[in-house]
């Protein structure tokens, strides 16, 4: 019972911000959320989350994923570097090339928001491809 006497009320318990991640002291959702930036929020999740399975899986989801957009990226360059120059037939080239481009980019945008919908609800969501490549890495099991 409170001292009548102390003008100080007393301090209300903190309210619950659901599951904390283990070492980034983000709540997991958030965590995984921030984690879905491809590469560079992959690795900064990856390097500081050690204990966190969920932030673990969706950090090098993050990292594959932006390393083959990345891949993607420097040979789609070269080849419109080489296809672009050809004599004649060089603007078709690049008008096929900016179009498989531009679609990839669209793609690689509605799985990265979709990825990080899901991680934000708390939902654990494999990209297609990626991510049982993620799974064996992080769980230590094979990718099927």
């Amino acid at each position: 019972m409170p001292d009548p006497a102390d003008p100080t009320p007393p301090v209300p318990p903190a309210p619950a911000t659901g599951t904390s991640s283990g070492s980034t002291g983000l709540p997991s959702n958030v965590a995984a959320a921030l984690a879905c930036i491809p590469l560079i929020g992959g690795i900064i999740f990856y390097i500081l989350e050690k204990r966190d399975a969920f932030v673990r899986f969706y950090a090098m989801q993050s990292i594959i994923f932006g390393g083959a957009w990345l891949i993607f990226s420097i040979i789609w360059n070269i080849l419109f570097l080489v296809l672009a120059h050809i004599p004649v037939l060089g603007w078709f080239f690049a008008l096929i090339l900016w179009i498989i481009w531009a679609i990839w980019n669209v793609c690689a945008v509605v799985v990265w928001v979709i990825a990080m919908i899901k991680a934000f609800s708390g939902t654990r969501w494999e990209i297609p491809y990626i991510g049982p490549i993620a799974r064996s890495q992080v769980d230590g099991t094979t990718a099927t």
